[in-house]
């Protein structure tokens, strides 16, 4: 076969895969792929930011290589490095360990892609590459003590996925331990449902708060290092580059125009604006998600007619990944004025909250707009700066370009544009 033939015939699978995930789902649509690598899929409209829980049918999919085909009676997660060895098996951890529920906000590290100019790399999400649902499963914390597994300071987990691509690349991730004993969980179960193959079935690493890149799907090892995955020792294990290193040290990386991001064996500093901010990290690694905020209702391009009161309601969703949404605006004239909005329950860490906001607008065309703003009082950026920036950006309100099109959360790309008809 040649290679030409080869990439045909993986661009079939994927656009077998892609239309067997919408067509199960429903209520979704196929997202642009710039390379066309990825299985990218979303919600067909902003109905789910009007509501707190998204229905498995309209949770967003993302991932690069195939759906592994998976017993699970035979699928195991093996535990390796500073542990006790072992090989978890999906029985086991339903039946030998405590069951949780948590509420998740997942966001895609490249969410809000679509509206970077020039235009970034891969995946082109506008805002549908965010969804909140329960994850049922194991608490990692109880599965790594029962397993005698290191937790001094500067430990690090990395998770390894049973999906292999045809070139080889195995995706790996690592967070640090104190991250994976705080919240994190071996999800086997959504929405009360077993957990669907297109997430992650039989069993996926879930980092509540976090960029949707680091809960590993079809978990196939957990490994306890001193280190991140980093070196040559990882890449050999497949006898060829970046192997398992890439999706952790040169993808999902924030990093501006003309540069290469470099290797970390360790950091301290794991939020990924503070990141943005502060000097530890050159190239930010998309950990903690950054504050942001999206309207649900009205549409973009909808027309809509005020109650018999005057007023038009205006619900959206806004969350901040391990910290805190404290308050959300909403402008009517593109952002020249603003007025607070309400939220609504329910109310749960590391995940999004409900808005709402009673607008009482003329006849008109109106530029809707959100911004949210988190307990350590940073606010979402207005705009995308552009390449030449760099992090500089970030002094005019500007989120960075940057090449990947990774973590952005300015609002006034996410506006809806809005007909106001005269009530009769």
């Amino acid at each position: 076969m040649t290679a030409d033939e080869h990439e045909s015939g993986a661009a079939q699978q994927r656009q077998a895969e892609l239309r067997a995930i919408r067509d199960r789902k429903g209520d979704v649509r196929i997202v642009p792929d710039v390379e066309g690598r990825y299985r990218a899929l979303g919600p067909a409209s902003r109905d789910p930011f009007a509501n707190w829980l998204t229905p498995v049918e309209e949770h967003y999919v993302l991932h690069r290589h195939d759906t592994p085909a998976i017993d699970a009676d035979s699928w195991t997660v093996s535990l390796r490095g500073d542990v006790d060895d072992a090989e978890l098996g999906v029985e086991d951890l339903r039946s030998e360990y405590p069951t949780v529920a948590v509420p998740h906000t997942m966001e895609c590290a490249g969410n809000c892609r679509a509206f970077f100019e020039p235009k970034a790399s891969n995946v082109d999400w506008e805002v549908d590459g965010a969804s909140t649902a329960f994850w049922t499963g194991v608490p990692l914390q109880s599965v790594l003590d029962a397993h005698g597994a290191a937790s001094a300071d500067g430990t690090w987990l990395t998770a390894i996925g049973g999906d292999t691509a045809t070139d080889g690349d195995v995706f790996a991730r690592s967070i640090p331990m104190a991250k994976a004993r705080a919240d994190c969980i071996l999800a086997f179960g959504m929405n009360g449902q077993p957990l669907p193959e297109e997430h992650g079935f039989p069993v996926r690493l879930l980092v509540p708060g976090w960029y949707g890149v680091n809960s590993v799907k079809w978990l196939d090892e957990l490994r306890v290092m001193d280190k991140m995955v980093c070196g040559p020792e990882w890449d050999e294990r497949r006898d060829g580059e970046d192997y398992y290193t890439q999706w952790q040290q040169r993808n999902y990386r924030i990093v501006p125009e003309g540069e290469e991001p470099s290797p970390n064996e360790s950091i301290s500093e794991f939020d990924t604006w503070e990141q943005l901010v502060g000097d530890e990290v050159a190239h930010p690694y998309t950990y903690d998600v950054n504050v942001k905020s999206v309207i649900g209702y009205p549409d973009e391009g909808a027309e809509v007619t005020p109650r018999r009161d005057g007023t038009v309601e205006v619900l959206g969703v806004a969350w901040a990944g391990d910290d805190e949404v404290t308050t959300v605006e909403v402008s009517a004239d593109g952002g020249e004025t603003w007025s607070g909005a309400r939220f609504m329950e329910p109310h749960f860490p590391n995940a999004w909250r409900l808005f709402r906001f009673c607008w009482e607008p003329a006849p008109g065309t109106y530029e809707l707009l959100s911004r949210a703003t988190d307990d350590r009082g940073r606010t979402q950026p207005a705009s995308i700066g552009d390449p030449e920036d760099g992090f500089d950006a970030l002094d005019d309100d500007e989120y960075p370009w940057n090449q990947g099109g990774y973590a952005a959360n300015a609002y006034e790309p996410l506006g809806v544009s809005v007909t106001v008809e005269k009530s009769e």
